[in-house]
């Protein structure tokens, strides 16, 4: 599992994004899950953090879900239309 810091804004977007990347290769099976559920401060860098997370996956020929993301980024994410791209973890 892919799991995301307590703070995710653009400061940390940068060093996030290549930290997930690189443990993406290593994540066995067919679909890479993101645990968001320790993501308590954020702004809109973490959607791009996480779609980043989706094409690489997607790049690897695996599936993208993400696990326990907090409402308000799951309505960022519906208002900026990317909501599907990003689904919940079974």
């Amino acid at each position: 599992m892919l799991v995301l810091p307590a703070e995710l804004t653009h400061a940390q977007a940068a060093a996030c994004a290549r930290m997930l990347s690189q443990a993406l290769r290593s994540q066995p099976g067919p679909t890479a899950v993101a645990d968001a559920s320790a993501l308590q401060h954020f702004d809109s860098s973490a959607l791009a953090v996480l779609l980043d997370c989706r094409r690489d996956a997607l790049a690897l020929g695996k599936g993208f879900a993400v696990s326990g993301l907090a409402p308000k980024l799951r309505e960022l994410a519906s208002l900026y239309g990317v909501g599907e791209l990003l689904p919940a973890a079974p």
